[in-house]
């Protein structure tokens, strides 16, 4: 019977952000005490959690979150393990052979870190040679498990650079740690923020038993 995954990390008070970004905050908004419901209030970046980078966060123009094909966002994706400790390079997805696939997710050390608080600045990469490798393969989506593929301080950020140059979609901060390496049928669904440069989504991953 298929097992079904839910790799989104928890939007909770706490949770590593980007620095400079602000923290996800959210609140009861004050009621009557005659109201039958709750509300709350949310505040948070657009890049907080597991959460899709469109083009247009980087590029001029480019795609906003809201544009986004959903065939891009839906099918099969296939969980490729990489055991480096510093920074993926070209030669460590050169071995997965990855000819024959749109969707790309990379299982690192940093999968569960999201859990913990505070952010990592010393998180696992990819390099750009590496990136642009992964553009030239076809891809259309690549997930990572941290909140950025690129290295922390990287004026250029040149792995985001070559994979949303080339449309391929970026989802960052996904929780792979209870994932065997395989092939799944995803769900990615960000929220269809209109003129987005990114938005938070939820990411489920379905076995293909």
């Amino acid at each position: 019977m298929p097992s079904t995954y839910d790799v989104t990390v928890p939007l909770a008070p706490g949770l590593p952000v980007y620095p400079g970004d602000p923290p996800f905050e959210i609140e009861p908004m004050p009621q009557p005490e005659s109201a039958p419901f709750k509300l709350s209030r949310m505040s948070m970046a657009t890049h907080t959690g597991t959460h899709v980078d469109a083009p247009a966060h980087f590029l001029p123009g480019g795609a906003t979150v809201d544009s986004l094909p959903p065939e891009i966002l839906i099918g099969k994706a296939r969980v490729v393990e990489i055991l480096a400790r510093e920074r993926i390079e070209r030669s460590d997805l050169e071995a997965q052979d990855l000819r024959d696939d749109l969707r790309v997710l990379l299982k690192t050390r940093m999968s569960g870190q999201m859990l913990k608080p505070g952010f990592q600045e010393d998180h696992l990469h990819l390099s750009g040679d590496a990136a642009a490798y992964l553009a030239q393969a076809g891809l259309k989506l690549v997930g990572f498990d941290y909140l950025s593929v690129d290295r922390f301080g990287a004026a250029d950020f040149p792995a985001h650079r070559a994979l949303l140059g080339a449309g391929v979609v970026i989802v960052e901060g996904l929780d792979l740690s209870e994932v065997e390496p395989a092939e799944y049928d995803m769900s990615c669904l960000p929220l269809r923020v209109a003129g987005g440069d990114g938005a938070p989504a939820r990411v489920i991953l379905r076995s293909r038993d």
